[in-house]
């Protein structure tokens, strides 16, 4: 994508007045040079030059000149010069105001977020890892200043350890690994033993992803490709089981390990709090305890956080873990607004890919343990304070709902939950917040922009701007592109933090689609979230924090100091600027959104499959890619990945021909009462689906929903070739 600019003289557009301009003819170096010339009329300080970005993306670029080309025998380059001059020290200026804490002034824009000093960050660190929450071999960075070795109970022993890096300047060296005291991991590949080869195997009860494994083959930043990372993921679990192609010993791709017995030498874990540096012993020789951290201005650092004991880690293999109510596995999605086909989509992927138990008879229990799907359902518009009666409510309303009442029934209870969500009442159970939220301006925050909610709104107002925001307010959904619920997506912002940081578990927005098992991502202990796009930044759409962590602790504390602000970009800033990125580990896009950097005009010379030049192509296949939904179907829908993020779109219907559940006779009265009304005026005693009523080409989006409805139906199998057993 090629970035324009204009200097401010066009061709064709030279003043009248030439008596400034030399007499004798110009004369280049090359043609090159005269083209450049004549374009710019020689008054630009921006030179056109001709690149290649890292994700080999031809851009045309202008640089910035060092020195404007200004001619100098007249007044106006004169002063150009000068005005350059000013800028020059003005920037020199700025440098040496910023960048230490001990500044008592920094410009807004460049205001830091921190407000931990070293030793909470230390302690942070130290209890994450002896709680099992860091299988990674990932550095601690040197600014967190350990200089002692840490036990690590979710990493293996290695054969040789590498526990101190030395640290330029002296006095010295720090700690930047972990010790590795844990089980033993053994690689292997994820193959069927069985003849039923159409399908592929269910992930091994177990089994656990290695992430750092992953971020290399999958890493953008290093130049990975998301249609490579797909192959790769898919490979190693046999997910084209009877359909793979003969590529030699996938020994380099394992990336799913069982651990298995005990080490050697099992060390005790320790107890105690972090180690501190002493006053003046951190490396950058600065007699500061937190020198070299830059502390959010007009805000004192937090006192020591209060933090539990470090859970005792079992070394036993993860195969002998049961369910109890301290490891459940517990997905969550954020819902405002009327119940439709979206959340109606989402969950029955939801019974599509995981392992539920669905298969076996009812009372029989799978061989690992049943995740489950916890729907947070906000009743009213995100300013509403629930009524008493809310609970009660919003099960009335379930049960009427075409799109919500077959999740009601018993043979989905234990694994599909709807949950009321009341924002009082969860923060108020939240440790770190309930005794300081209530003096906040405002909750409504995000990425800086903020809402405001009056106390007291007016029935009528004469007043515009008072007008929009009370529609704001009010709007309880998004049904239409024009009617964006930005109030509900910002509480969403702030709910899926406060949902996982209290009950643990994976949160995923609501416009997501399972594609398959996610039992290797259960079995990583740390948290994670995923890349946003090209950038360094996190994206929240898919979350997972350990329940009562330190690291939800220091994200509730720095948000509460800057606002409640929870937008990803924000939340990439806290973890940033306290060095705690590693402790949120970025995975690639390509897991959860492997569409994204398609849409944003990157590696579109080597895409997945699909091809997506935008998130609208999920619902409007163009027409030149339109055969491919019925040829290849879901089967062929970014096979690899463990999810699909279609980003909003909430106004688009999945099915528009058939916008109705379609599940079978099981569900014959919310399908009637959804037909008549996407049909008002049609006779409910003479429909008949005709084919010629259908469209000729499904979108995905469409292929998608009427799958996952087979299934139901009892007309296919799921994607582990298991049937419905009602």
């Amino acid at each position: 994508m090629a970035a324009r600019y204009f200097s401010p003289f066009q061709r064709g557009d030279i003043p009248r007045d030439r008596s400034h301009y030399a007499p004798r003819l110009p004369s280049y170096s090359s043609a090159v040079r005269e083209k450049i010339h004549l374009q710019s009329s020689g008054r630009t300080w921006l030179e056109p030059m001709s690149g290649f970005s890292s994700h080999t993306r031809r851009i045309r670029l202008r640089s910035l000149s060092p020195i404007p080309r200004f001619r100098f025998s007249r007044r106006r380059g004169f002063c150009r010069c000068l005005a350059v001059l000013a800028g020059l020290c003005a920037i020199v200026i700025l440098l040496t105001l910023l960048g230490t804490e001990e500044s008592h002034w920094t410009p807004q824009f460049r205001d830091s977020t921190l407000v931990f000093g070293r030793e909470n960050l230390q302690r942070i660190w130290k209890w994450e890892i002896e709680s099992g929450h860091y299988p990674s071999n990932g550095k601690i960075p040197d600014q967190i200043g350990f200089t002692s070795a840490i036990l690590n109970p979710a990493l293996p022993p290695a054969k040789a350890h590498t526990l101190i890096s030395p640290f330029t300047p002296p006095p010295g060296p720090v700690t930047t690994v972990t010790r590795g005291v844990g089980p033993r991991r053994v690689y292997l590949e994820n193959k069927k033993e069985s003849v039923d080869i159409a399908y592929p195997p269910r992930p091994i009860p177990g089994s656990i992803a290695d992430l750092d494994i992953i971020l290399e083959q999958c890493n953008f930043s290093e130049g990975k490709y998301v249609r490579d990372c797909l192959e790769f993921l898919r490979a190693t679990a046999s997910l084209d089981s009877g359909r793979s192609v003969r590529r030699g010993s996938l020994d380099g791709w394992r990336y799913i390990f069982t651990e298995e017995g005990r080490p050697e030498e099992e060390r005790p874990r320790s107890t105690q709090s972090a180690p501190t540096v002493p006053e003046g012993s951190y490396p950058t020789g600065r007699q500061n305890s937190n020198a070299g951290l830059t502390k959010k201005r007009n805000t004192r650092w937090e006192l020591p956080l209060e933090l539990p004991l470090p859970a005792q880690q079992s070394l036993l293999s993860s195969r002998s873990i049961g369910c109890n109510p301290a490891n459940l596995r517990l997905f969550h999605m954020f819902w405002a607004g009327p119940f439709n086909e979206k959340p109606y989509v989402a969950l029955l992927s939801f019974l599509f890919t995981q392992n539920l138990g669905l298969h076996l008879e009812p009372g029989q229990e799978p061989d690992a343990c049943r995740p489950q799907m916890w729907l947070w359902i906000n009743p009213g518009p995100a300013a509403a304070i629930p009524n008493p009666s809310a609970l009660t409510d919003m099960y009335d309303a379930l049960k009427t709902n075409p799109w919500a009442a077959p999740f009601l029934h018993p043979r989905f209870k234990d694994v599909i939950k709807f949950k009321l969500w009341n924002t009082t009442e969860q923060l108020d159970n939240n440790l770190e917040l309930r005794d300081e939220w209530r003096n906040m301006e405002t909750l409504f925050n995000s990425g800086g922009v903020t809402v405001s909610v009056p106390a007291d709104e007016p029935a009528a107002s004469s007043s515009a701007s008072s007008s929009r925001v009370g529609d704001m307010v009010h709007r309880l959904g998004s049904k239409s592109e024009a009617t964006y619920d930005r109030l509900s997506v910002i509480l969403s912002d702030m709910a899926r933090f406060i949902i996982t940081h209290r009950y643990g578990g994976i949160y995923l927005d609501a416009d997501t689609v399972f594609l398959r098992d996610w039992e290797e991502l259960w079995g990583w202990k740390g948290a994670f979230a995923y890349r946003w796009s090209y950038h360094d930044d996190y994206n929240t759409a898919v979350l997972h924090l350990n329940k009562g962590s330190a690291l939800g602790s220091f994200l509730f504390r720095t948000a509460l100091k800057n606002g409640l602000d929870f937008h990803p970009v924000a939340v990439s800033k806290y973890l940033r600027e306290a060095h705690l990125e590693n402790l949120l580990l970025r995975v690639p896009d390509a897991l959860f959104d492997p569409a994204w950097l398609n849409t944003e005009g990157y590696q579109v010379e080597r895409p997945p499959y699909p091809f997506f030049t935008g998130f609208a192509d999920f619902f409007d296949t163009p027409e030149v890619h339109s055969a491919a939904p019925q040829a290849t179907g879901f089967e062929g829908f970014f096979r690899g990945s463990f999810s699909y993020h279609f980003h909003n779109f909430w106004w688009k219907p999945f099915d528009p021909a058939r916008n109705w559940p379609d599940l079978g006779p099981k569900f014959a009265g919310g399908e009637r009462a959804a037909r008549a009304a996407a049909n008002p005026h049609a006779d409910p005693d003479d429909w008949t689906d005709n084919i010629s009523d259908d469209k000729r080409d499904l979108d995905w989006a469409t292929v998608l929903k009427r799958t996952f409805e087979g299934y139901i139906r009892g007309e296919r199998p799921n994607m582990y070739g298991e049937w419905l057993r009602w």
